[in-house]
Order: C-alpha cells, then structure tokens, then sequence
C-alpha cells in the first residue's frame, strides 16, 4: 500500500554509549494499518529500552471547566470575510465522517480555541449529520445563517487518505470553494447565505469556557522482553511493504505498522530488533546464573518455522529456539522458568546435529544457496520467498527449516550454533555408537583427542584406529550403512572401513561437529573465514 502526502521529517537516532547494554531510543510518526478496512491511521511511535509506545492524537482539555472532550459544542459567526474559517472533508458515501481539514489562521473557527483539524462534525445546528454526505454537510453549513452551533468530536482514526496536517493548523492559500469532492476540501471560509448584512462581531473564547488543545496520548504499550517481530502477511510468503508487527511475549499486537519509506522501516526494524536482541541476552544471563558452567545458555530467540505440507493454510509458525549446555531446544513459547526447560517441543543433542545457510539476499537482490558441510545432501524445496533461512538437521534424517527477520540475525545464528557445537565436543569428549558390521555387535567412538576408534563391544578389544587427518572420504547408502576410507600412515594406501547404524543421520552429524570442532582449535581463522553469512551480511 503506498502512503501519500507529505512526508515527516526523519527522527533522530541515538543508541547511548554510556549504557551497559546499548539500546536505542527514538521517536518518529507512522501509520497503523488495519488490513481489514484497508485504512492506515496517524500514529507516533515512542521506542525505549523495554517498551514500544503506541501515541494516538487527541483532543484533551488543559484549563476551564472540567468537559469532557469527547464532544464540544462550539457557536461560530460567520464573518463578511472569511466566513466560518474552515474547510471539511470526506462524507457517508464514503464510509468516512465529515472532519475539519483546514482551519484558517485568526477567521471565526481559529478564534474560538475549541476546534481542531480532525475534528468529526456531529450536528450543526442541532441536526445530526454523522450519516450526512459531503454535499449534505456543505449545504447545510452554508444555509446555517451568521450564527452556526456545530458539536464536534475529534476523530483519533481518520483515515491517512484524508490526508489531515499533523501540525498545529496554520494559513493556507487554497481558498477554492468550487465543486466539491469528499476527499477534496470544501472551503467555507467564504460567505454563505447571510441574513444579517451587518457585521458580526468574532468569535472568541470567554474567561468561563474551557480551553483544549491537540496531545498525542499513549494508547498502547508493548513490553519488548522476549518480544517477536513479523514483517509477513499472516499465511504467506508476501512480505509487507515497508510495514511490520511487534508482538509481545503475551500475544499483544502493536497492529501492522507501516512507514512512509524503506529507509524509515528499515531503521525502526533495526532499533526495535535490537533492543529486543538487548533484552534477550539479559535474560540469558539471568538464566545462566541458576545454571552450572557446563549447562549454560548460548543464544536463544525466535525464529519462524516452515510447516510440514503443502496443504497449510499458515506456512510458518513462531518457534522459539535456544541452545543450552549439551543441547539444541524448540519451543512454542519461550522458556521463563527453570521447569519450563523440559517442556520443550524437542530436544535434539548438539553433537548430532548439522546448521545449513539456505538463502540469504545481497545487496543486488540476488539469492545465494549456500552449503555448509561435504559429504551430506539433503533437498529441499526453496521456493518460498523468505531470504534469510536455515536448517537444522537432525538424526533419521529429519530436519527443521527455519526463517529469521534479518540478516544479522542470521549471522548471530549461524555462530551460536557454531559455538555451542564445539563448546560441547570439547566437554564430551568422545561419543559412542553401537553398530555391527557382518554379524558382529561392535562400538563406534568418535573422540576429540584421539579420532575415530572401532572395538568389539563384548571382548572390547580395538579393531581399528586412526586419526582425524587419516578419513580422506566417505560414503553411505542413505539409510544405516557407511564406509569411511583412511590412509594407512605406513602404507599409504586407503583402508575402506563399512559400518551399520541404526542412526546413520546422528553419527554422520557427530562426525562433522568433531572435525569441525577440531580445526577451530587448530585454526579459528579457517572457521571464521568459512561464515558464509557474516561473510555476505557485514560486507553488504
């Protein structure tokens, strides 16, 4: 949907470096867009280091007698020039009330002090004109006399289409009175039919009346601990055109929010994602003070998880994903509570399993699929139009397919898994596989030290062992059996080992976090240089 009019003036950005943890702090316009009606409203957003401000403008009294605002009834006199000083909009054939569009600076609407740009026309003269159309209103506006009462009530959803000032009304030099149109205005700052040639004297508030004035008022708050963000159209793969949602940990929505540039939604995405990401890692770290060293958090946040088949009427559903001490975790809502661990969807141990890049979008908009390991293939279906995915497989040879919100988050992904992966080999040491080969029971070790060792599981006699450097390939049939070819250090000749596992997936997957993990002590600089989403994100 695009936004017309003027465009406000970009806000100013600050992230305080004084702060332990950084945020950002901003404050900017945008709209609300209801995707039922298809409107979008004025609002103004007020970002902090925990809470997202939603601002609608209202009228509120500041002085007088204490009305209430909702409704004022104002006496206008008409003026030989100038008129009632004011222009309206819209109209009942237009599903849109008749509101105030323009009030003239120092004529008779300006000088009462109780009528705003946005303001509803309710009754004139005592008739109600809330199911009036445009022409209806100006006739009768026009034929009131000197004298005209109208109550009016400020619209706090008018339409962005109206096309209403925001500011504080000032002069304007449209002064057309000609054929009107409900989303055009109809000035009435010119004489109507007057029954009284003489002077009227200027209407201006007294002593007694109340005075109000235009304030934007909080009308929404939403915490942003553990909050989610989703830039999509609910049920598809569209994503919404400068516009995204906020939802906080307890289901409440910000509604669509939607800005006038690319530029401007990127910004507001990029602060609130981060204050989030900010608040994310605090609560990790109050997590980790309740768990051992051995068991701590290393990143978790949401994520969006593609569903199984074609046939959903929801492709992707939020999932919150954490990795923790030996183990990968998936939730549906996010663990708050040291009970609500083992409460998981899954629990998939970091040793077995494999992070893949799918898709990440450059700067040109092209698409980069990207493999992160040798040796395994798994297709999958890349049709969908979310840029920045990955995969998480597992053992059997099942997988989860996630998407993310941006780039970087992508990147901070791809190193946590990283990290937790290794973090764990290191800790565990070796791992054990039962598996059997021509009949005989036999034990499979994978060990960070000594490489891969193969013994019968009964005499527990070593039948073979080599090192890490020495597996120069492998294959397997896709279900349970694998061969691994070693060079013989003596010999030099290649050695063709065959197992049977009834995991196959899970032992592959041990493999590579060993190997991996094993260079990264050797030379992190490789592992670094092989980070195909920092690579793309930073650099772009």
């Amino acid at each position: 949907m695009s936004v017309a009019g003027k465009q406000p003036p970009p806000a100013p950005l600050e992230r305080p470096g004084s702060l332990l943890v950084p945020t950002w702090t901003k404050t900017g316009i945008a709209l609300l867009y209801d995707e039922v009606s298809e409107n979008a409203y004025d609002i103004r957003l007020k970002l902090t280091k925990e809470v997202l401000t939603i601002q609608k403008q209202d009228v509120v009294c500041v002085s007088g007698s204490d009305h209430s605002a909702n409704h004022r009834t104002v006496t206008l006199r008409r003026q030989p020039v100038g008129g009632l000083g004011l222009s309206i909009k819209g109209g009942a054939e237009h599903k849109v009330p008749v509101v105030i569009s323009k009030i003239f600076k120092d004529q008779a609407a300006d000088q009462t002090g109780m009528l705003f740009i946005g303001d509803a026309i309710i009754q004139v003269n005592g008739i109600n004109v809330e199911s009036a159309t445009h022409e209806e209103v100006v006739h009768l506006l026009r034929n009131a006399g000197d004298e005209v009462t109208i109550t009016v009530q400020y619209l706090r959803e008018a339409p962005s289409f109206l096309k209403l000032p925001l500011g504080s009304p000032g002069p304007s030099s449209d002064h057309s009175s000609g054929a009107s149109s409900p989303l055009f205005d109809s000035g009435l700052h010119l004489n109507g039919n007057s029954t009284n040639t003489a002077p009227s004297s200027p209407s201006s508030p007294t002593a007694n009346e109340p005075k109000y004035e235009k304030r934007w008022l909080d009308t929404l708050s939403v915490p942003l601990s553990m909050a989610r963000i989703s830039r999509y159209k609910a049920g598809t793969d569209k994503l919404r055109s400068n516009a995204f949602e906020v939802l906080a940990l307890d289901g409440v929505s910000t509604g669509i929010l939607q800005f006038y540039t690319a530029q401007e939604s990127a910004d507001w995405l990029r602060a609130i994602s981060t204050n989030i990401s900010d608040l994310t890692l605090q609560n990790m770290k109050m997590a980790n003070k309740c768990c051992s060293p051995s068991d701590q958090v290393i990143h978790m946040g949401w994520v969006n998880e593609r569903l199984e088949g074609t046939d959903s009427c929801q492709l992707y559903k939020f999932k919150f994903l954490a990795l923790k001490g030996s183990s990968f975790y998936i939730f549906s809502t996010p663990p708050v509570s040291t009970l609500d661990w083992v409460r998981a969807e899954k629990i998939y141990n970091l040793c077995e399993v494999l992070f893949k890049i799918h898709k990440l979008w450059l700067a040109d908009d092209c698409w980069l699929q990207a493999n992160l390991y040798l040796g395994i293939h798994q297709d999958f279906d890349l049709e969908d139009q979310r840029p920045y995915c990955f995969s998480v497989m597992v053992g059997h040879g099942k997988s989860h397919y996630f998407n993310v919100e941006l780039g970087n988050e992508l990147a901070v992904w791809e190193r946590s898994f990283q990290r937790a992966i290794f973090l764990e080999v290191q800790r565990t040491g070796s791992k054990t596989y039962m598996c059997s080969w021509q009949g005989d029971t036999l034990c499979f070790t994978v060990d960070f030290a000594l490489g891969f060792t193969c013994f019968d599981s009964k005499t527990k006699n070593v039948l073979w062992r080599f090192k890490f450097s020495q597996l120069k390939g492998s294959s397997d049939d896709g279900k349970t059996r694998v061969k691994l070819l070693f060079q013989n250090l003596d010999t030099k000749q290649i050695e063709t080992k065959e197992l049977e596992f009834q995991d196959l997936t899970a032992v592959l997957h041990c493999i590579h976090s060993f190997i991996a993990a094993k260079v990264a002590s050797v030379d992190p600089v490789f592992i670094d240089s092989q980070s195909i989403a920092r690579k793309y994100m930073y650099s772009n």
